[in-house]
């Protein structure tokens, strides 16, 4: 068996009980060394063999699936955040079905989610954004020109923007050059919920002066939106002359 495990957003203690669990049990783990917090490799049993996916091919971490399988080992695959977003996992278990394999998949805390936390901010506020636009800028590996960054932020809603960390000046004139102003709000929070968490507060127009000047060159999400500023509405949720299933409306 392989279990696909998010390894939540960076702190070892943002694990779920799940995948904490899956990793104690593990004969097996192979990890994305580049990311991960390497905490989290406490959490495995002494006899347990560790490969760092980092510097293996989609082949060599398919042969050790397919090696710890042919004894009876269990094995977990230990992906950042959450596997569902930009974790190179479909291309995974498409090889695992075609061996007949089996496996699940443990969700996790994904970066998106250890930023907001580390910015204290919601990302869907009443009149201001109540969608998230998750999204990356196209690089050695290209975006559909449906999804440019231009064409997204034309909705004005709230963007999270992966992986773009090395690219700033053009992502800032690709989000001006689809309808943001210079002014928006902005920030660049560097590995979210690590030890060494850094939040950087900006605009769309001083993100790369920001990253230069804190000297974040990777490992950053880039939000934007309104969502970071200071207007927004009450939810109607709580509000006294709202009726709900379980709450009658003040007169």
């Amino acid at each position: 068996m392989v279990n696909f495990v998010g390894a939540g957003s960076g702190a070892a203690d943002l694990i779920t009980l799940r995948g904490k669990r899956l990793l104690e049990e593990a004969d097996v783990i192979i990890y994305a060394g580049s990311l991960i917090n390497p905490e989290l490799l406490n959490y495995a049993r002494p006899e347990c063999e560790l490969y760092n996916s980092a510097y293996m091919t989609l082949e060599q971490v398919i042969d050790k699936m397919k090696e710890a399988e042919s004894c009876g080992k269990m094995t977990v695959r230990l992906h950042t955040g959450d596997p569902c977003l930009y974790g190179a996992l479909r291309e995974q278990t498409d090889c695992l079905d075609r061996l007949g394999i089996s496996y699940a998949v443990c969700p996790g805390v994904s970066s998106f989610c250890g930023a907001a936390a580390a910015l204290k901010a919601e990302y869907t506020l009443p009149d201001v954004s109540q969608t998230v636009i998750i999204t990356r800028m196209a690089g050695r590996t290209p975006v559909p020109e449906r999804e440019s960054i231009a064409s997204l932020a034309a909705h004005g809603s709230t963007m999270v923007i992966f992986l773009s960390t090395g690219m700033l000046p053009q992502l800032s004139a690709e989000l001006i050059k689809g309808g943001y102003s210079e002014n928006t709000h902005a920030a660049i929070v560097y590995k979210a919920t690590h030890p060494d968490e850094k939040v950087c507060r900006c605009t769309v127009g001083t993100l790369a002066e920001t990253a230069e000047k804190n000297d974040i060159r990777k490992t950053a999400l880039i939000t934007v939106g309104n969502f970071l500023g200071d207007d927004y509405s009450l939810s109607k949720l709580y509000d006294k002359t709202f009726s709900t299933e379980y709450r009658k409306a003040e007169i």
